[in-house]
């Protein structure tokens, strides 16, 4: 069983594929760009919005985001 505090509201196909790429933790994504997760087959802006206010929420923000933003 894998431990994972990625928001509910990130659609399952967009959960299968950061699970599949390796990221079950927010806190994964933060050496992580947008660019590689668009790149992920199920993960879209709707999934990258949700993250980035998770990651927000917390202190932390993908790699290369802005952090005045």
């Amino acid at each position: 069983m894998t431990t994972t505090d990625i928001p509910p509201a990130v659609g399952a196909p967009a959960r299968r594929a950061l699970t599949a790429a390796g990221w079950t933790r927010l806190d994964q994504l933060t050496g992580v760009t947008e660019r590689e997760l668009r790149a992920l087959h199920g993960v879209g802006p709707k999934a990258i919005g949700v993250l980035r206010e998770a990651l927000r929420q917390r202190g932390l923000r993908l790699d290369g985001d802005d952090t005045t933003a």
